[in-house]
């Protein structure tokens, strides 16, 4: 089930219904059987913890697991764009209203967030409420519940995770934030400036996740259906960097997953 799933994200089928009406001529060779729609949608609403299981799996496989670095950014996920689909829904309890700094507007939906390697494969995830958790907390839960490395490393992320009380926590966890410095902090000592290529890379993930993959157009209306349509493309890209890294692909088409 896991493999169709992955299969549906790769091959650019954003609907269920359409993905099954493909299927048997893009991939009913590989399989027996394929299920149904109905067996399809209950299948992959019921296997929450089955796709974190393997996005983690995947990820082991990769060699920048064992780096000490690791990138960490936090997306807002739109599930809705007027009050009559805010008022159907069934996401109210993962989803609310919240502003997106990145393109300074509000929007209902939840929280992403994400830790992933250099290489962009994704080590840990969760989804919050944009009200219930702010991003500071949402980033510390998350590395205590679901720990994105062997051991302490660095992690580099945006000015939004500043302050002296989550830094603090996070190095007692074992690992240490790096951030661009605010504009009343002294200027880093010459060779530690921030190195904001790095952040380029999780933002490169994040646009694939969502354009490419099809985060942006997962049309869920429930929680279990958020989760899995959110689930379906971060394992689907941690299996194209593997899959890049066993057919020994340069290391820049790892972000696009497309092309393999």
């Amino acid at each position: 089930m896991v493999c169709v799933a992955v299969a549906q994200v790769l091959l650019g089928c954003d609907t269920e219904r359409r993905w099954l009406r493909l299927a048997p001529a893009r991939i009913g060779h590989l399989f027996p059987r394929l299920p149904c729609q109905a067996q399809y949608n209950r299948h992959l609403r019921d296997r929450g913890p089955v796709w974190a299981a393997v996005a983690m799996w995947l990820a082991r496989l990769t060699p920048t697991w064992h780096e000490r670095l690791r990138l960490m950014d936090g997306t807002p996920v739109r599930c809705g764009a007027s009050r009559v689909t805010v008022h159907r829904s069934s996401l109210g309890e993962i989803a609310g209203y919240g502003h997106d700094t990145s393109h300074h507007a509000f929007s209902w939906g939840a929280k992403l967030m994400l830790v992933t390697t250099a290489d962009g494969a994704v080590t840990a995830f969760s989804l919050a409420h944009p009200k219930e958790l702010d991003e500071r907390k949402q980033a510390l839960h998350l590395l205590q519940v679901r720990p994105p490395a062997e051991g302490p490393c660095p992690i580099v992320c945006d000015i939004g995770f500043a302050g002296t009380g989550i830094e603090a926590i996070a190095a007692r966890l074992g690992y240490r934030l790096i951030r661009p410095r605010h504009h009343d902090e002294p200027h880093p000592s010459p060779g530690r400036a921030f190195p904001a290529w790095l952040r380029q890379r999780i933002e490169a993930v994040i646009w694939t996740l969502k354009n490419q993959l099809g985060l942006e157009r997962h049309q869920a209306r429930t929680t279990e259906g958020l989760w899995a349509r959110i689930s379906q493309p971060i394992v689907a890209l941690n299996a194209a960097i593997w899959h890049n890294w066993l057919t020994d692909q340069p290391t820049k088409h790892s972000l696009t997953a497309y092309d393999h």
